[in-house]
C-alpha cells in the first residue's frame, strides 16, 4: 500500500547556491521533515522543498529563513497540500485523457508557481501533466494541465490569482480542443 503524501509543504527560493545548501542542512536538522527537492535552478539560484506535518514544516522553514535571511527571494508554506502537487512536481503524470483543453500557467518565480499548483488542484477536476521549475528557463517556472474546458478555465483563474498577487505572472493560456500533436510534445 502506498504511503499517503505529507500534509504540508514548504519552499525556500534563494539567491545563493552555497547558502541554499547550508540552509537545506539546517532545515533538515531543525525538524522532522522529508526533503522533497533541493537543487540549483536558473539563474544561479537554489531551491529547497520540504514536506511533513505542519508544525515540523514551520520549524524547518523558520530555521532556513533565519539562516539565509539575506538570500531569501521567496518562500511559502502550504498546509493541507493537495496530493496531486507531488506527482506534478515530479512531472510523473502521464496524460490519460487527450480531449478537452490544455491550461498553462507561467511564472517568474518557482515559489509562486508551486503555490499555484496546489490552488489549481483544489479548484477543479484537472489532470496535472508537466511542471518545470526554472531549469533552462531563465529562472521561470510553468505548469501544464488538462481537463474539460470549463474546469481548465476555472483552474487557470484560481492558480493565476496566487501568481498575480505577487506580481510574478508571465502568461496564462487555455487551449480548447488542442491538436493531438500538441499532446505528444507534453509526454
Amino acid at each position: 500500500m502506498d504511503k499517503p503524501p505529507p500534509p504540508s509543504l514548504g519552499l525556500l527560493e534563494l539567491s545563493s547556491v552555497a547558502r541554499g545548501m547550508e540552509a537545506t542542512d539546517r532545515m533538515l536538522k531543525a525538524a522532522g521533515v522529508e526533503l522533497v527537492l533541493a537543487r540549483t535552478i536558473c539563474s544561479g539560484k537554489y531551491m529547497v522543498l520540504v514536506a511533513g506535518e505542519l508544525e515540523e514544516v514551520e520549524a524547518s522553514m523558520e530555521a532556513g529563513r533565519a539562516l539565509a535571511r539575506e538570500s531569501v527571494i521567496d518562500h511559502f508554506i502550504i498546509p493541507d497540500v493537495h496530493p496531486d502537487v507531488f506527482p506534478a512536481l515530479a512531472s510523473a503524470t502521464p496524460i490519460r485523457k487527450k480531449e478537452g483543453a490544455i491550461g498553462i500557467i507561467e511564472a517568474f518565480s518557482v515559489a509562486s508557481l508551486v503555490e499555484a499548483i496546489d490552488r489549481v488542484a483544489k479548484a477543479a477536476l484537472v489532470e496535472m501533466v508537466e511542471c518545470r521549475l526554472a531549469m533552462a528557463l531563465g529562472g521561470k517556472a510553468y505548469l501544464v494541465f488538462t481537463g474539460d474546458v470549463d474546469a481548465v478555465g476555472y483552474a487557470i483563474e484560481a492558480g493565476v490569482e496566487v501568481v498575480e498577487r505577487r506580481g510574478l505572472l508571465v502568461h496564462r493560456v487555455v487551449i480548447p480542443d488542442p491538436r493531438p500533436e500538441l499532446y505528444e510534445t507534453l509526454v
